[in-house]
This record gives C-alpha cells, sequence and structure tokens, in this order.
C-alpha cells in the first residue's frame, strides 16, 4: 500500500476532459522546455517561428501552443500580469509534470521542467537603457508570495536580503524583500555577451510599487533613487518587472530550473520609454529559441 498523499480535488483541481484547471492542459501537452510569456498574444508571435504545432490551447489570459522549432519540442504559455499569476502557472506546470492525474499522487519519477520567461522591463541604471536586454541573475522579490510556502530559507540568499533592508532603508511595512538566484546551468546557456546578466526587482504592482506617482502620494518617494545607489558584492539592482522572483522562486522549491530575461523599454533614471518595441522583443525571442 502506497504511504503517499492523495491530493484532494478540492486542492488540484482537473477538468471533465482531464486538463488541469486554469491551464487547460493535459499531461501529454506540456513539454519539458516551456518558454513563457505574459501577453496572450505573444504566444502567436512566438509560435510563428515553429517548424510544427501539435496543440493550440487559450483559457483566460493563459495560452498555451506546444510545437517543434528545430527539432526541440517546446510549450509557449502565457502567464499575464503578476507573481499571483506565476504561483497559478508553475503550479500547475509542476502538476502536469510531477502528478499522476488519476491517483492524484506525486510520481515516482521526477520530471525537470526548463522554464524561461521573457518579457519587459523598466532599466533602473544608466547600463540599462532602452533596448537591452537583461537576466535576472538574482530576483529581488517585492511581492510576499513565496512565503506562503514552507523551507525558503534554503533558496533565498539572506545576506543579500540583509543589505536590501539596510541600504534602502525599508520603509513598507509588512513586506520583507526576498532573493532569489536563477538556476546557474541556464543563466550560462541562455546568456551570451548580447545579454547582460542583471539583478531584477519584481514588484507586485506597476504604479506604487514600481515608484511610479500619479495621484496617490508614495509610502517611500525616494525608494527608487535609494534603489540606483543599492550596491552589494558588486551587485546592482538593474531592472523592474512583475514576475521574476516568484518563478525564480518556485521552480528552486520544486527543482525545476527557470529563469527571466527582459528586454528593456522604460529607461525609469532617464525617464523615457519606446511604446513601439516589437522589433526588440522579437529579436530577444529568436536568440531564446536557438538556446533554450
Amino acid at each position: 500500500m502506497s504511504n503517499k498523499r492523495t491530493i484532494p480535488t478540492s486542492e488540484l483541481i482537473i477538468n471533465g476532459d482531464g486538463s488541469v484547471f486554469h491551464l487547460h492542459l493535459r499531461p501529454e501537452q506540456l513539454a519539458d522546455r516551456v518558454f513563457l510569456v505574459g501577453d496572450p498574444a505573444r504566444v502567436d508571435m512566438v509560435a510563428s517561428r515553429f517548424d510544427s504545432i501539435e496543440c493550440n490551447v487559450s483559457s483566460r489570459e493563459f495560452h498555451t501552443i506546444t510545437g517543434s522549432y528545430k527539432g526541440k519540442r517546446i510549450s509557449i504559455v502565457s502567464h499575464g500580469i503578476g507573481t499571483d499569476n506565476i504561483d497559478i502557472v508553475l503550479n500547475e506546470l509542476d502538476a502536469l509534470a510531477n502528478i499522476d492525474f488519476e491517483t492524484r499522487q506525486e510520481k515516482d519519477t521526477f520530471r525537470q521542467l526548463t522554464l524561461v520567461r521573457v518579457g519587459t522591463s523598466g532599466g533602473l541604471q544608466d547600463e540599462t537603457p532602452i533596448g537591452t536586454y537583461v537576466a535576472a541573475e538574482h530576483s529581488i522579490g517585492f511581492d510576499g508570495v513565496i512565503y506562503f510556502y514552507s523551507d525558503t530559507a534554503r533558496i533565498r540568499n539572506r545576506a543579500f536580503e540583509e543589505a536590501l533592508i539596510s541600504q534602502l532603508d525599508w520603509k513598507i511595512e509588512g513586506l520583507r524583500p526576498y532573493v532569489v538566484a536563477a538556476d546557474k546551468s541556464l543563466i550560462q546557456q541562455i546568456c551570451q555577451d548580447d545579454i547582460l546578466r542583471g539583478n531584477t526587482i519584481a514588484a507586485n504592482g506597476f504604479y506604487g510599487p514600481q515608484g511610479r506617482q500619479l495621484r496617490l502620494p508614495l509610502q517611500d518617494p525616494k525608494l527608487n533613487e535609494k534603489i540606483q545607489g543599492f550596491n552589494f558584492e558588486g551587485y546592482r539592482l538593474t531592472n523592474y518587472e512583475m514576475e521574476s522572483s516568484s518563478l525564480a522562486g518556485l521552480a528552486a522549491l520544486m527543482g525545476h530550473r527557470a529563469m527571466t530575461v527582459c528586454c528593456i523599454i522604460a529607461g525609469r533614471k532617464a525617464q523615457n520609454m519606446n511604446t513601439d518595441y516589437k522589433g526588440s522583443i522579437e529579436g530577444l525571442i529568436d536568440l531564446v529559441l536557438e538556446r533554450i
């Protein structure tokens, strides 16, 4: 008799067609290589490079195409905006790979996924102007998602976190930044001289959490200024986006390889913006497809 935990139907929700609840994917539709994007429409942009397509599934903001690119089987999955959506996507991708949907128990053999998120971002330094490609060697979470899971200390850089609290004179009550490194072998695989290795902040919002002020005043109006001056053992904070921390954190806890690489489309220090960034993001897509 198995001593494995049987996961209740309320915890792992499986649709009537055998697909997982939000993504609407069945286990056999998921490739080991996963190309993650925020915008559901960007899935079609990436898939236009494929040699063949085996499935095309859409549900809410989650759009997946699995197919073949130069002999590599790849799933492109859109996750929408925010670390909360990453929590949904990572858990469901891991379930598809590592839980038997018939028995609702963890499989005997672990299946490791390789996950590369390609997104857009705001640069925080002079060396990250518009058009730069920046990989998150470290992800700094301003979101709190991984604190709902146990044993996070083994994947976090506590010294980096203490430096953030100290140097930023952290004033956001009830939220502690966390730091997780991307998978080193994947960074090595994807990054060459055309991609800067950076340290990316994942904020839990687009406006106030990234220091943008419209009508509401900010709790710490000088936070971005302090971020731009931060330095820990030579690591500077290079860019803002909204998903890398929970991707890096959850993947590390689960045992998957994951990283985020972004195209800079806004200069937060220079206060400029490129809204016509299609060509730049397509260049990054091509690089990642070749290297994933």
